[in-house]
């Protein structure tokens, strides 16, 4: 079932980020989805939860309150119900179409820009390379837009983050630090064998977030743009995992 919530005292998409960790270790919450401009979020869950246990999860600043009991109305015709059903999907989906395309449209430019970067004197190699250093100067660009915000929404899927909080501080200049080696073409080696370490602890938590079905923000550009957790987001971090192995192995 879900219901709809009404929460007060946020402020920011780190509020955001904290509210929905919390919620989501409420016992019984399948999913969280929270909403900073309207101050709500919809909850999905297996069975009623008392509004004192959302409360008790939650710092003082944050209140709570239940709004409309979410669930389907009984009295609706069969073939009107299935219609409903069928149009909230299609409108679901090309929601999170739409939410992705900023996404979507980096991975092209940064595709473009790496085969123009190298068309006149192809090197598959050379183009990787320029790949995935324009991929972290940008990536890590919109981390910067909102750095205090960024480690809360980080830490709710990526391990070392979650036990080494610091480490979602830090992970923006990481990348920036990785996207200049590998323009430059300084250390590749060991910029590769980073990104492995990186983004494979990443992917590893991406993983159990598909699978556990959580609805969480992706944090992959900041919380500057509300990205959904997808498998795009899985992709993306595999694309990079595979062209590091790749030419780390050729190299040695």
């Amino acid at each position: 079932m879900k219901n709809s919530f009404s929460i007060e005292g946020m402020t920011c998409q780190s509020c955001v980020a904290s509210v929905t960790e919390r919620l989501l270790n409420v016992d019984g919450v399948e999913t969280v989805q929270v909403d900073l401009e309207k101050g709500e979020a919809e909850i999905e869950m297996k069975e009623d939860i008392s509004i004192s246990a959302f409360k008790n999860v939650l710092p003082e600043k944050y209140n709570i309150e239940q709004k409309v009991k979410g669930k389907i109305d009984d009295k609706l015709p069969f073939d009107r119900l299935m219609v409903t059903q069928k149009n909230e999907k299609v409108i679901g989906e090309k929601t999170k179409l739409q939410q992705l395309k900023p996404l979507l449209l980096i991975f092209a430019y940064l595709f473009a820009a790496s085969f123009l970067l190298n068309y006149n004197n192809w090197s598959t190699r050379e183009a990787m390379l320029d790949f995935m250093g324009l991929f972290y100067i940008v990536f890590s660009f919109f981390k910067f837009l909102d750095l205090k915000g960024f480690p809360e929404s980080f830490k709710m899927y990526d391990p070392l983050a979650k036990l080494i909080p610091i480490y979602g501080w830090i992970y923006p200049f990481i990348e920036l630090t990785l996207g200049i080696m590998f323009l430059m073409r300084f250390q590749i080696p060991i910029a590769l064998a980073v990104t492995i370490v990186v983004l494979g602890m990443t992917t590893i938590g991406v993983t159990k977030t598909l699978l556990d079905k959580k609805q969480i923000r992706c944090a992959c550009l900041g919380t500057a743009l509300q990205l959904p957790m997808t498998e795009a987001t899985f992709i993306e971090n595999t694309i990079m995992l595979v062209m590091a192995i790749i030419m780390l192995v050729k190299i040695f």
